[in-house]
């Protein structure tokens, strides 16, 4: 008895993703040999042809799953309501993690940001607090005015200009009224003007300018002091020694009083000690009287006055006044002596 020949191979298609794995292969193949091992024994009754070739019987191929479903460790489709269920809750925890990581990105990419805002929070903070600081300090009685210092003062009683002032004893720097000061001053009347100065943390400085006197004149109540402005600074019942006695046309509210002033202040300190009387009829006829030597300077108008100083000093040192009699520097550019 001849031996079966085998049974033809069912051509073997290409595994895709819904085919089954290879126990399910191993089983077709057992399937497809069984035919094929029986056959020597009931090929007598069954009259089967030894030569014919078996029939071949397909087998059926598992279902694919549906898109989007999840088969289980058995193959078979997960419960639907608990898919969703867990889905639901994976998105949300997705989305706190993926929250927390962009949190966690931007305080990472701006903590350099961060860190320079708060230096210059840091900083602005520090000079406010020093600036308060500060304030409350200096508007403190820590800063108080204990010391009265006058400079300046030369024919001014030092000792009474302090003593009026002495009611800003106390008072802290910053707050000292200088309308007050003002107040105070005005009843000397040699002071032309004043400037305050603090000097912390307990002394206040009072800079004086004096007014420069330039003669006297006759009044009823005797000799007045005046300045270049007219102002009255002290009358004597006696003219006082070592000042020029003013003989002006008009008065201290003419022109040709401001011209004598004008006159008088523009002229060297030793030449001014010299003079002993100041005439002017118009602003153009100013003329000085030296005493000692009787001489006389003949000034003109008060135009070009500095220059006019400055040729009388150089000729006065070559040609001293007591070897002359007039100096006529009406003429700034040249000085007539006689």
């Amino acid at each position: 008895m001849r031996r079966p020949s085998p049974l033809p191979q069912p051509p073997v298609a290409s595994r895709t993703p819904a085919q089954p794995a290879a126990p399910a292969r191993r089983s077709r193949e057992r399937a497809e040999a069984a035919p094929a091992a029986a056959a020597p024994e009931d090929h007598a009754g069954t009259g089967v042809d030894e030569g014919a070739p078996a029939p071949v019987i397909p087998l059926a191929a598992p279902t694919p799953a549906a898109p989007g479903s999840s088969p289980d460790v058995r193959g078979e489709a997960a419960d639907p309501a608990e898919a969703a269920e867990v889905g639901f809750r994976e998105v949300w925890r997705a989305a706190h993690a993926r929250r927390r990581a962009l949190r966690a990105e931007i305080r990472r990419f701006t903590a350099r940001q961060r860190r320079r805002r708060m230096m210059w929070v840091g900083a602005a903070a520090s000079v406010l607090v020093l600036a308060l600081g500060t304030l409350g300090a200096a508007y403190s009685p820590l800063f108080a005015v204990e010391e009265i210092t006058v400079t300046g003062a030369q024919q001014l009683d030092v000792a009474a200009v302090e003593t009026a002032l002495a009611g800003q004893l106390g008072t802290p720097l910053p707050l000292v009224d200088e309308s007050e000061v003002k107040a105070e001053l005005v009843a000397f009347p040699l002071i032309e003007t004043y400037a305050l100065e603090a000097r912390p943390p307990h002394e206040l400085v009072v800079r004086i300018v004096e007014r420069t006197p330039i003669g006297l004149i006759e009044t009823r109540a005797g000799y007045t002091l005046v300045d270049a402005a007219g102002v009255a600074l002290s009358t004597t019942a006696t003219p006082a020694a070592g000042t020029p006695l003013l003989s002006i046309e008009g008065g201290v509210d003419s022109d040709a009083f401001a011209a004598a002033g004008q006159v008088m202040r523009s002229l060297p300190a030793d030449i001014r000690a010299q003079v002993t009387e100041v005439s002017a009829t118009t602003p153009d006829d100013v003329t000085l009287a030296l005493g000692g030597s009787n001489a006389q300077i003949v000034w003109g108008s008060a135009a070009d006055s500095a220059e006019k100083a400055v040729n009388l000093a150089k000729m006065m040192a070559a040609r001293p006044p007591a070897e002359v009699s007039t100096y006529d520097v009406s003429s700034p550019d040249v000085v007539v002596v006689r």
